[in-house]
């Protein structure tokens, strides 16, 4: 049996998935006697540091915690259960952590992209059987803007490089704690929980250590998903955003079964972007919750879910905020929110007042779960003119590709309601607000590029990587495993996302992973 430590916040479905997929019953602690009685105690966490130790101490959970600590009872700690063994956190000044290892937590001080989301790989310090059976070169999910820094370097276990080297998991006696999330790594991700669950000798595994680790490209498979004709819900895709053939939806398979397909291809992410409302559900009964409990209980990578994350009344009357719904698809499996119309509206009711409110979706969300927990869906499309002049109050690139009249300056006007209708804001001023009120990601589409099987839109990719210092995945005209070696090496993503072309086998995605190995950094399981 191994008991769960749930504060409230996050994806703990997928935890639990992991270590009963090792063969082990999880227990939730709901009081600090669950805490007392536990035999082996695992504590996930993410969101904001002094939120969760202020649901610890309302729920009584901080001095049994302490007390099975210095018993040194098996203890994992993952991401934000790590950060709480320290003494404090620069994210939430003035607020005490457990203390249980001397030092504190700090950000990121670094020029590349923070937060730090993505597989990197990790430098084992000393003996362990916490990695037994691994080899030299796995990578491991990491979603973090803060790392500790611990006092005393005899608890370090592992360090990992991402501008700096930092401390990527500690180990004292049974105590361990990592900064990445193993139920979110794969099977090398797997493998350190089953030997948690089951440690075998300490010495179990050669000391490696390389010079520097590495954070790996991403390979995003994308599912848009709605129901067909016949009210099933499938997967689909369209030509600049219509997804209807001959009248009639395109069905290209079942959500679940696909994503696992790409999971077993070695997809490093799984998106998931609800093309229709379901606004008459109860928020119980809406079918991408559904869709997502099954996915996690086969998928161990990243999950992100977009498509009505907004405040609503449903059809029995219930009134739901957006930070209501958000909590609902965390709690099914999803590890990331993607907010699409609803972002544009949100950064130009913030661009006529200059002032935030804290009532945004963007706000509320990242403010409980984290930067990292809200991506921001962006699908702009090219406007020409003859002068940078002609669009003064939208950022204006001069452009390589000029249109049919040979203008040469254009902007990329964002859109709502799934590319139909153009909004006053550029994407460049858009993803600048939105990293402003807290969002940790943008997923850039382009409406010109959808389907075209052309490439991606680097001039777009470049303006907004160029804007803002959150990660940008690259999204809309892959037609070729060339196509994601460009946008890597000729732009600053930290991803690429496609889908039609996986979806129809034009292009599978482990053929892109194959190609990619040697050229770029890349996570090899699956290849």
């Amino acid at each position: 049996m191994v008991t769960l430590l749930d504060y409230g916040a996050g994806n703990v479905r997928s935890v639990v998935n992991a270590i009963e997929k090792s063969g082990h019953t999880v227990h939730m602690a709901a009081s600090g006697d669950d805490i007392a009685r536990a035999e082996k105690l695992v504590f996930p966490g993410v969101g904001n540091f002094g939120k969760m130790m202020q649901v610890l101490g309302d729920k009584g959970f901080v001095e049994p915690l302490l007390t099975f600590l210095r018993a040194d009872k098996p203890f994992l700690g993952i991401c934000l259960g790590l950060h709480a063994l320290f003494e404090k956190s620069h994210e939430a000044p003035g607020i005490a952590g457990l203390g249980f290892f001397t030092g504190e937590v700090r950000r990121f001080e670094t020029e590349l992209s923070v937060p730090h989301i993505g597989w990197n790989g990790i430098s084992v310090k000393k003996p362990t059987s916490l990695f037994s059976g691994l080899a030299e070169d796995e990578k491991f999910y990491f979603v973090h803007s803060y790392h500790v820094v611990p006092q005393n370097p005899d608890v370090v276990l592992t360090r990992t490089d991402y501008g700096q080297s930092f401390v990527s998991s500690v180990a004292a006696g049974n105590i361990a704690a990592t900064q990445f999330h193993p139920e979110k790594s794969g099977a090398a991700g797997l493998a350190v929980l089953r030997n948690f669950l089951e440690p075998g000798p300490e010495a179990a595994i050669e000391l490696r250590d390389p010079v520097r680790t590495h954070l790996a490209k991403r390979i995003v498979a994308c599912l848009d998903v709605r129901p067909d004709d016949a009210g099933q819900l499938v997967v689909t895709k369209g030509d600049h955003y219509d997804v209807r053939k001959n009248g009639q939806v395109r069905d290209l398979g079942g959500p679940v079964d696909l994503a696992r397909d790409y999971y077993a291809q070695g997809a490093d992410e799984i998106t998931f972007l609800n093309i229709t409302g379901f606004r008459d559900f109860p928020m119980q009964d809406m079918p991408m919750l559904d869709v997502l409990r099954r996915t996690s209980e086969h998928v161990f990578v990243p999950l992100t879910i977009g498509g009505g994350i907004r405040s609503y009344t449903d059809a029995d009357g219930r009134n739901w905020s957006s930070l209501e719904v958000a909590a609902q698809y965390f709690r099914s499996g999803a590890d990331k929110i993607s907010i699409g119309s609803d972002a544009v509206y949100i950064a130009e009711d913030y661009l006529k007042t200059g002032k935030k409110t804290g009532d945004s979706a963007i706000e509320q969300i990242s403010e409980v779960y984290g930067s990292q927990a809200v991506v921001i869906s962006v699908d702009p499309r090219r406007v020409y003119v003859h002068d940078p002049a002609d669009a003064p109050d939208q950022v204006v690139i001069e452009t390589a590709e000029p249109d049919p009249e040979g203008r040469c300056f254009c902007w990329f006007q964002c859109t709502v309601s799934g590319g139909r209708e153009g909004r006053p804001v550029d994407a460049v001023t858009l993803t600048r607000v939105c990293q402003e009120l807290g969002a940790g990601e943008i997923l850039l589409n382009s409406i010109d590029r959808d389907g075209t099987g052309a490439g991606f839109d680097l001039e777009l990719i470049s303006a907004v990587c160029d804007a803002v210092s959150i990660p940008v995945i690259a999204s809309s005209g892959a037609g070729s495993a060339e196509h994601f070696l460009e946008v890597f090496t000729r732009t600053s993503v930290e991803a690429a996302l496609a889908a039609g072309i996986f979806h129809r086998q034009q292009l599978p995605l482990g053929q892109v992973k194959q190609y990619l190995q040697n050229k770029v950094e890349i996570r090899r399981e699956g290849i």
